[in-house]
């Protein structure tokens, strides 16, 4: 147990990472005066000094992680790099082993700076959410730790302010930038009732918020959680790196031996030693992982799985949902057909001050249509609503009704008047057994839905199935409009076996839907994608990639980044493969020497975490 208390002692005790900055920070000093005396001072005696007192300072960092290594009975980069360092001091060679000491530690910070760069936009996502709350205590607002806000707080938010927690507003209007949890960069109004997250930017309005989750339960918390997931995931390559690791030291160690015994050149066996630390493998998927998760949370898409987003690349089928992933998921008026010379106005007037009572789906559709229109509404008298059938009441001394057909006529008798529905729900309006005419409403497509589908169909020669549990005629009418393959009146399970079913035709199945009623088939897809994450607790947890926002545009966003970073890890493997092969045979032939080594393999690093950098662009033209 003894190397566990070592191990964290060196990687959490504060005072060694202190000693370890100074050492680092005076070695690189001793090692530049070590070269001043020598071609400066002409003296040896100083030069050889400093070089030696630089040398043990740079090397420290280098010993103690392979020590620590090797107490876990792992032979990886870090004894590689030790033992070059060793070797080079034993033969006196100390400005050697102090520059192969340097350039190992400056490498390793190239690394480590390149995925802290690269996840800076994830790290602002995460620290978005402000540190203080105004809470509100008798009457009154004071400040509060923002990670105490609990369920039923009320809290106030003041213009310009990031909001503390998840909650919806209970007073005030407002304008909220909800970029950086959904990527929609246009401000969204919100008023009262509307729901607000932690970390989005309070525009224009004061507003009071009644927060609706604990702090560690809000979507931004949950994002984090994502991401800290996705970024521990591993990658087939990744994977295959791990597996086969352990013999590489001991290959290396074993080559390098042999050139030792034949040339009896040690300063080869040093280069070689170098050249061969495996960081550039070791890196080669980290980081491109890394990059390609800051592009993707840029636009609101958090990768739960990275073996999910790798599979995308071969997606060879896309099965989306319809309501509120294909189209808008709330019913709009499309027509207004009237019947013995009733003026539309005055049918659709009627028909919004019956439903001005209800809070049915199809009567907030009407009432927002009156609203648009500016429609004067009337008072409704012994107001009555039949479930599933329809409503009635008393206008101006008549009775009116506004439903089914079949419904309508029993209300009336002797109605025998019916009208064309061509993938539209109507509503039939009625008064004193007159009818009057008929309202249509249809769930439209989302404006960005044909040329999301046409960008899929373009962007990887997928089939495109649409699966619905809307009526045939509805979901015929979507069908004709995006030219795809659907399936309609199906339940949950149905969708499941159907996805199932599509697999077993042999493809890779992306399926996109909202995250609630398409779970099982979520479940059952190669590629889950669950639309408008944001608050959804069903969309987070039964997709392996969720999108934020309704913005469909992510779809193929997902599919290209996905052919990027195979790409982009692929191309980074077999560089790091053949620069190694390549790099150990000249150093074997004594054509590299130690100092080159180590500058080959600092520029090797930076040519793997540059090429990883090219993915933080993907994306970067979608709004």
């Amino acid at each position: 147990m003894a190397h566990a208390y070592l191990k964290q002692f060196f990687e959490h005790n504060t005072l060694y990472s202190r000693i370890q900055r100074y050492s680092t920070i005076l070695g690189s000093f001793l090692l530049a005066n070590s070269y001043l005396a020598k071609w400066i001072l002409a003296n040896e005696v100083v030069a050889t000094l400093t070089a030696m007192g630089a040398a043990l300072l740079l090397g420290l960092p280098l010993m103690v992680n392979a020590i620590l290594d090797l107490a876990e009975k792992r032979l990886e980069m870090n004894e590689l790099a030790a033992l070059s360092f060793a070797a080079s001091f034993a033969t006196t060679e100390y400005r050697t082993a102090g520059f192969i000491a340097f350039f190992m530690l400056v490498s390793n910070l190239l690394e480590y700076r390149s995925q802290v760069g690269a996840r800076k936009s994830i790290e602002a996502l995460l620290h978005l959410s402000p540190a203080q709350a105004r809470i509100k205590r008798n009457s009154k607002f004071e400040e509060v730790e923002a990670d105490s806000l609990r369920q039923g707080d009320i809290i106030e938010v003041l213009p310009g302010d990031n909001i503390p927690g998840d909650g919806s507003i209970i007073e005030g209007l407002s304008t909220v930038n909800e970029a950086a949890i959904t990527g929609e960069s246009v401000p969204v109004e919100k008023r009262t009732g509307d729901q607000v997250f932690a970390g989005t930017i309070n525009m224009s309005g004061r507003i009071e918020i009644a927060i609706a989750v604990e702090s560690q339960e809000t979507v931004l918390s949950k994002i984090k959680c994502l991401i800290t997931q996705a970024e521990q995931s591993k990658t087939p390559a990744m994977r295959l790196i791990n597996r086969y690791i352990g013999w590489y030291t001991p290959i290396i160690l074993m080559v390098s031996a042999i050139v030792l015994f034949f040339t009896r050149d040690i300063e080869r066996t040093i280069a070689m030693l170098v050249i061969s630390c495996p960081c550039i493998i070791l890196i080669s998927s980290p980081t491109a992982i890394v990059a390609a998760l800051n592009a993707a949370a840029r636009l609101g898409v958090i990768i739960k799985s990275i073996p999910a987003l790798e599979s995308a690349a071969r997606v060879s089928a896309v099965v989306f949902d319809k309501t509120g992933t294909l189209t808008k998921g709330n019913l709009e008026v499309t027509a207004v057909e009237t019947f013995n010379s009733v003026d539309p106005q005055q049918l659709l007037t009627l028909c919004a001050s019956l439903e001005q009572h209800s809070r049915h789906p199809i009567a907030r559709s009407i009432i927002a249509e009156a609203g648009r229109r500016e429609l004067l509404l009337h008072d409704v008298e012994a107001f009555e609503e039949v479930h599933g059938r329809g409503v009635k009441g008393i206008i101006a001394g008549a009775p009116i009704a506004a439903g089914r057909m079949d419904w309508i006529e029993e209300q009336f008798g002797g109605l025998h008047m019916a009208t064309s529905a061509n993938g539209t729900s109507q509503l039939y309006i009625a008064r004193s057994g007159m009818l009057l005419g008929a309202i249509s409403l249809s769930d439209t497509l989302k404006t960005d839905a044909r040329a999301a589908v046409d960008a899929v169909k373009a962007v990887s020669q997928n089939d495109v199935y649409i699966l619905t549990g809307d009526k045939k005629k509805v979901a015929e009418k979507i069908a004709g409009e995006l030219q795809c393959t659907i399936e309609a009146e199906i339940f949950p399970e149905q969708k499941m076996n159907k996805v199932e079913e599509i697999k077993e035709q042999g493809h890779i199945v992306a399926v996109v839907g909202d995250g609630i009623n398409d779970a099982p088939a979520l479940a059952a897809g190669d590629v889950s994608i669950a639309m408008g994450g944001a608050g959804t607790d069903a969309a987070i947890h039964s997709a392996s990639i969720v999108l934020l926002n309704d913005q469909l545009n992510r779809i193929p966003f997902i599919i290209e980044l996905s052919r990027k970073i195979s790409l982009i890890i692929k191309q980074n493997l077999t560089f790091s493969i053949l620069f190694i092969i390549i790099s150990l045979l000249l150093s074997a032939g004594g054509f590299i020497q130690p100092i080159l080594a180590v500058i080959l393999h600092t520029a090797s690093s930076m040519a793997v975490i540059f090429n990883s950098a090219r993915l933080l662009k993907t994306g970067s033209e979608i709004p």
